[in-house]
């Protein structure tokens, strides 16, 4: 499958079913992950995985992850992440999601499905994965086998504004 089939592919998936995912498809999503780049290559980015039951109902204490067997609490350090030095913009939440982005694209290449989720209470997970201080909880990415109606890969024709809107080219 060639880049743009898999990214038309991919969906919310927000119903999954109980079978767990295989370790060598989970070091495939954790290797698309570690070769995801970050701003100056400070790699602020850490990766909490959780796979057994015991850790996905600490995980549903936070948030809905729609019964996935695969939740990635995706973390980053503000003080490791490069700054631009113009504005001082931080860029800590963008390593975070290039990471969730390779890891989301390679589940669906392996033939699994996925939710980005941001709705979730930080402090809750913070205190269930005794996250320090100094990291923050981006997203869950929570993956599994879909148990949803799959979604037509050219629904983005009728979903998106077009691309007359979308790009413009020298000026705003």
């Amino acid at each position: 499958m060639d880049f743009l089939d898999i990214a038309k592919k991919r969906f919310a998936c927000r119903k999954y079913t109980k079978t767990k995912i295989e370790k060598e498809k989970v070091d495939k999503i954790l290797e698309a992950a570690h070769v995801a780049p970050t701003g100056a290559n400070c790699q602020p980015v850490s990766l909490i995985v959780i796979q057994e039951d015991e850790g996905l109902e600490k995980v549903s204490k936070a948030a809905d992850i729609y019964g996935a067997p695969l939740a990635i609490l995706v973390c980053s350090d503000e003080n490791k992440a490069w700054t631009r030095s113009y504005d001082n913009k931080n860029v800590s939440n963008i390593d975070a999601s290039i990471l969730t982005d390779h890891m989301m694209l390679e589940a669906t290449d392996l033939g699994l499905n996925s939710v980005w989720i941001c709705y979730f209470k930080p402090d809750v997970l913070a205190k269930e994965f005794n996250i320090p201080k100094n990291m923050e909880v981006i997203n869950i990415l929570a993956i599994g086998y879909g148990d949803a109606p799959i979604q037509n890969p050219d629904r983005h024709v009728s979903t998106r504004k077009p691309l007359s809107q979308l790009v413009h080219y020298e000026h705003l």
